[in-house]
């Protein structure tokens, strides 16, 4: 992974005015940012964040330690945990009994976390940085009126593939389905990215509220389960395929430029069938118990250095245009994380609770084979097992039955006689 943020931070800042006798974030920082966090009166207070895994500059290999340097700057002492989606962020969040001060849910959650009211809104006085926002990320369809919500990052869903396991390059989801590939192919670990792809190939939109098209799709997920064996993984991917024992893999093209710095044979596409354009935003739930807190740790985010810090760690596009147009950027015009030519796509969007709970159902059964041809098989031979041991049953207790009669009837004509 590279991390070359000290070499960029100097250059692009060479010319902001820096004390001589400075520590490291005053290296880093200018006069006027310093005395901007440090006058915010959040010493001693805690600010909760609950982010992505692997989500911000941490610190290795020379990267700027994020979460150090805003602690530094503000006095704050910042409580930072992980999660590893939506579904398991929302469930925490719902669930009640936490507080937490910022969260980064990706778009389709963002407007479902809107719609049931757990978001608060953002005070944009507090937040200036929202300048250095390139115009197209915001007011996003999700957030129109950006009350809830700052882009944080920008991807796509990818095909990755290893150049040395693949005899031909794919263009198609339905390479995913190939049973020469079986045992060789990871696949998202996540419902609504796994159906995506179903739903691409069955020319369906990512957002119906069909429940036969989920069904269909959901078939198709289940059909792929019988044919290849998907490994369903998250983060794992990364060590996984940089090994070179997988063929194909399903994730989100920046991730793909990080992989393959570790392992040169691999490669990517975006399917013909399309993708998934997805945003991840900075929000403030309505646990918050630190919203000023809260606003600053957003604002510092989107600093020019910590932007193209988190760019480089993370290597997923970014909003801020102090990361976009900078030419030194190591990513900078990279087509797989800022494609030329957008790719044919679709947005997720909040989805009516009766096709979430659907949606939720019908990858459990994808997942434990309960949905599989193979599973419905065996389901169907159990039934008959089972029907003919019954008859077999029946058929030994009426023989017995009729024995027993055809016996006492022997028995009464036997007594008859006699008398």
């Amino acid at each position: 992974m590279k991390k070359y943020l000290l070499f960029f931070t100097a250059l692009m800042f060479l010319m902001l005015p820096v004390n001589s006798a400075a520590f490291a974030d005053e290296e880093i920082f200018s006069e006027e940012q310093l005395s901007y966090y440090r006058n915010l009166g959040l010493q001693g207070q805690t600010v909760n964040v609950y982010n992505w895994g692997e989500y911000i500059s941490d610190g290795a290999e020379d990267s700027m330690n994020v979460i150090g340097e805003f602690e530094r700057l503000t006095g704050a002492k910042v409580n930072y945990t992980n999660y590893e989606s939506n579904e398991n962020m929302y469930s925490k969040l719902s669930g009640g009994g936490v507080s937490y001060d910022v969260i980064v849910p990706s778009d389709y959650m963002i407007g479902r976390l809107i719609d049931e009211d757990m978001l608060a809104e953002i005070n944009w006085e507090n937040v200036p940085n929202i300048e250095y926002i390139e115009d197209q990320f915001k007011n996003l369809y999700f957030d129109p009126q950006q009350k809830y919500s700052l882009c944080f990052n920008v991807g796509t869903t990818a095909l990755i593939y290893n150049k040395q396991l693949v005899s031909e390059t794919p263009e198609s989801w339905k390479v995913l389905w190939d049973e020469q590939y079986k045992d060789k192919i990871l696949m998202f670990n996540n419902s609504r990215d796994a159906f995506a792809i179903a739903q691409a190939l069955l020319g369906q939109s990512f957002n119906t509220t069909s429940e036969a098209d989920w069904n269909q799709a959901a078939e198709l997920l289940a059909r792929q389960k019988d044919a290849v064996s998907p490994v369903y993984v998250m983060d794992e991917i990364f060590n996984l395929m940089e090994s070179g024992e997988y063929a194909f893999a399903t994730y989100y093209a920046g991730d793909y430029a990080l992989m393959n710095e570790n392992n040169e044979d691999l490669a990517y596409c975006f399917p013909e069938e399309g993708v998934n354009i997805f945003y991840d935003a900075f929000c403030i739930p309505k646990c918050v118990q630190n919203k000023r807190g809260a606003e600053a740790f957003i604002n510092f985010m989107h600093e020019p250095q910590v932007a193209l810090a988190n760019a480089e760690y993370i290597y997923y596009a970014s909003p801020n245009v102090h990361v976009i147009y900078n030419e030194e950027y190591s990513l900078y015009e990279n087509e797989a994380v800022y494609p030329e030519n957008m790719p044919s796509g679709q947005y997720f969007e909040n989805l009516p609770q009766n096709i979430l709970e659907l949606q939720a159902d019908l990858w459990t059964g994808v997942k434990s084979g309960n949905l599989s041809a193979q599973s419905e098989a065996q389901n169907r031979k159990i039934y008959i097992e089972s029907g003919i041991l019954a008859g077999i049953v029946v058929c030994v207790a009426a023989v017995k039955l009729v024995s027993n009669y055809q016996k006492r009837k022997r028995e009464d004509l036997s007594d008859l006689y006699e008398n």
